[in-house]
Order: C-alpha cells, then structure tokens, then sequence
C-alpha cells in the first residue's frame, strides 16, 4: 500500500468518523477517537455492505461505506455504555 493510499484511508476514516459522531448525537471523541471510529467504522461498513451485495466505487463510495459503519459502531458503542436517547 502506498503512503498515498495510507493518507487517503485515514482521511476518509476522520472524515467518517467526524460524519459519524455528528449524526449519533452526544458521541464526540475527539480527533484520535473520530479517526479510530471512522477507521474501524470503514471495515464494519465495507462488510455489512458487501454481505447485502452492495459495492462502494471510489472515494465517495468508500466514505459512505465508513459513515455507515461508524454510525453502526457508535450506536453500538452508546447501547453498550448506557448513555443518551437510548438509556433506560
């Protein structure tokens, strides 16, 4: 993998990840913690994707994927931890 490839994976991760925390509300981490839940957000969401049969195609594609995905990991996150519209 190229460093450009590198960069380009981590933008679209803190990208994702920024996207993510604003659509999950109460969920900002920071930006190391957007770059992590948008990095590991682009692997949950490029699988969850890819077993309903849908592909992403270049950059645009790829971000929507991760939005997706760390919006998954984020709502999953907050059930777990027990915090805002969805406590009990």
């Amino acid at each position: 993998m190229a460093i450009e490839s590198i960069i380009i994976f981590l933008v679209i991760g803190l990208i994702a990840g920024w996207l993510a925390g604003k659509i999950v509300e109460g969920t900002g981490l920071g930006l190391v913690g957007d770059l992590v839940v948008g990095v590991i957000g682009a692997f949950i969401g490029g699988w969850l994707l890819s077993n309903l049969g849908i592909f992403a195609v270049g950059i645009v594609g790829a971000l929507i994927s991760a939005v997706i995905g760390a919006v998954v990991l984020l709502v999953i996150v907050k059930l777990i931890r027990g915090g805002g519209r969805w406590s009990a």
